[in-house]
């Protein structure tokens, strides 16, 4: 049995990956201002921002493995508290990366497809980034400062929607919830992304942990699709009405930070190290469907003491 930290336990990412794995594994979840109850898993109260406060938890917890999801994740919030963005998601990845590597701790740093300006598209793990905004610059100099302090961990690039503790946390839960109250939506014609169901990016980042991987890796579905193209998929998978659902331009979209446009990566790194071609678009929807047939928005729900649907843990 592993045992596994999740940083971030209250967030989309590490809350339903520590709730996966919590079966298999003894998981430690550390959450700050949003606490859980009656959680599967131990759940530790820590501000991750002050000084010393990783390593008192990882000599306190023992791990194997660290999976890091804390961040500041709204993005125009991180355009409004740039200050807070950079400590947040850049100088706290690289604590935790010294403090892993100094205990010899396998450590996965969650990063984001938004590393890259969206010009092209069909990027590889060597392609050169270009952040647009606040969230995206952060994020990158984390990617730089966590392999400066732990060349041996892993990184991954992701993109993800799933099921969240406030229901409101990912793209597909928006497009969920306005259609099914009948309330008309706007889907971005001109974005493209590759997004993962969340367990299903669980899984798939075990698998590379498993694999003794590190470095970067993008950990997307192997197909893409448009924003609108996502918000109709979601539309048919639970029989709503798709024609709710209004084409138009991110640029109609009144966004505060800049989006990238082309975020279609290219996943054969991940493809090799798996053994057969990146998780698909119809299997990730039907797992968040499947999801929802099981309950699983009730049960998360039923965790939650007061969160914030912006801030990662």
């Amino acid at each position: 049995m592993t045992r596994i930290l999740v940083t971030g336990a209250s967030g989309l990412l590490g809350l339903n990956f520590a709730l996966t794995y919590s079966r298999r594994h003894q998981v430690t979840g550390v959450v700050n201002a949003h606490s859980l109850t009656g959680a599967p898993f131990q759940v530790l109260n820590a501000d991750l921002a002050k000084p010393g406060s990783i390593g008192e938890i990882l000599d306190r917890v023992k791990p194997d493995v660290v999976l890091h999801c804390a961040a500041l994740a709204n993005v125009d919030q991180c355009e409004r508290q740039p200050e807070l963005a950079l400590r947040l998601n850049t100088d706290l990845p690289e604590e935790v990366a010294r403090a892993t590597a100094d205990r010899g701790i396998v450590l996965v740093h969650i990063s984001t497809d938004a590393v890259f300006d969206g010009k092209t598209g069909r990027y590889t793990e060597e392609s050169q980034p270009n952040p647009l905004g606040a969230y995206a610059r952060t994020k990158l100099a984390a990617e730089h400062a966590v392999l400066q302090a732990y060349p041996e961990a892993l990184i991954a690039r992701v993109n993800f929607y799933g099921w969240s503790l406030g229901g409101q946390r990912s793209l597909a839960e928006f497009f969920f919830n306005h259609l099914s109250a009948g309330t008309p939506v706007r889907g971005f014609t001109d974005v493209f992304f590759c997004p993962l169901e969340v367990t299903v990016l669980a899984e798939t980042l075990m698998q590379l942990v498993e694999a003794h991987c590190s470095g970067i890796y993008h950990v997307v579905s192997g197909e893409c699709l448009s924003k609108y193209e996502f918000g109709c998929a979601v539309a048919r998978r639970f029989g709503l009405d798709e024609g709710l659902i209004q084409p138009v331009s991110v640029h109609e979209g009144g966004l505060l930070a800049a989006r990238s446009p082309d975020l279609r990566l290219r996943t054969d790194k991940l493809a090799g190290v798996l053994g057969s071609p990146a998780p698909d678009q119809e299997t990730s929807m039907q797992r968040f469907f499947e999801l929802y047939q099981a309950g699983h928005p009730q049960q998360l729900r039923a965790l939650a003491l007061g969160v914030d649907s912006h801030i990662s843990g």
